[in-house]
């Protein structure tokens, strides 16, 4: 197997090794059938989630927050527990769309700040991140009532960038004021995230989008960020994690993760950005009421 056939998860043999480790993992893991049951609506969940993030650029978060707070789960088990399953997701997803940059996209002018963009984002996120971790920088808000804002938000960004930026040429040059704007949308969005485990990846989206950058592009460069991201929080916050969802969860991530890229291929950057939308201003109307 050459280097090429190693990086493409989505490769037959790799899913399945992956899923008969998973199923030798589960069996050899001291639950009852009625607690694996229980269970595994979280492997949906996961790969749902995943599916969503990868193909969007959003963190998982924007599922599994919403979902862990109806669960009764508290705020620090919630974040926590994203972090976790969005490293498995993210990850997969992460790697997926480097190995489509490598193969496909690399000499491709609308790709040419690809690695610029992920570069200086991820580590003023980074940098963010620790400083909300370190200094205990503590949300302004409730976690559902930041996360339900947050989500309006970005979900009504999303729809105007819709209706006001069609016919608009794609760019692929950066400038001065582009790596300005990705230093902040790192450091505010870095620190969102350590409080809602989603954030940066959202803003450095629909910035690339409002600056008519290549969707994929935008998509993949926010995919990584974020997966870069919630490894970098996770050191912080792993003792608060609920492994035994993540054990569900976690595996489903990696499977949707490996196939997201699919989903943006085959749907229009429109219909993409309207299923984006309709999901954020739903969970966040839900959320407030």
């Amino acid at each position: 197997m050459n280097k090429q056939a190693f990086m493409r998860l989505s490769n037959p043999k790799f899913v399945v090794l992956f899923l008969l480790a998973w199923l030798s993992l589960l069996l050899s893991a001291n639950h009852t059938l009625d607690e694996l049951l229980n269970y595994s609506v979280f492997t949906l969940l996961g790969t749902l989630g995943a599916i969503f993030a990868n193909s969007t650029g959003a963190g998982g978060g924007v599922v599994f927050i919403p979902m862990f707070t109806q669960l009764g789960f508290t705020e620090q088990q919630s974040v926590a527990t994203s972090f976790a399953i969005q490293c498995f997701g993210m990850s997969a997803g992460g790697v997926t769309w480097w190995h489509h940059y490598q193969t496909e996209k690399t000499d491709l002018r609308l790709w040419q700040g690809f690695k610029r963009i992920i570069c200086v984002t991820t580590i003023s996120a980074v940098i963010a991140l620790n400083l909300v971790f370190f200094y205990q920088v503590n949300s302004p808000a409730a976690l559902h009532i930041s996360f339900s804002y947050f989500s309006l938000l970005l979900g009504f960004c999303i729809i105007l960038t819709i209706y006001l930026l069609q016919g608009q040429r794609e760019r692929s040059q950066l400038y001065f004021v582009d790596y300005i704007a990705m230093v902040l949308i790192g450091l505010f969005g870095g620190a969102i995230t350590g409080w809602l485990s989603v954030g940066v990846g959202e803003l450095l989206v629909i910035y690339l989008l409002l600056r008519h950058f290549d969707m994929s592009m935008a998509v993949a460069a926010a995919v990584i960020v974020s997966a870069i991201s919630v490894w970098a929080a996770l050191l912080h916050v792993n003792q608060e994690v609920y492994w035994q969802v993540v054990l569900f969860a976690g595996p489903g991530a990696v499977l949707g993760g490996l196939f997201a890229k699919t989903v943006v291929t085959h749907l229009s950057a429109v219909k993409l950005k309207l299923f984006f939308a309709g999901w954020l201003l739903l969970s966040g109307a839900v959320g407030l009421a």
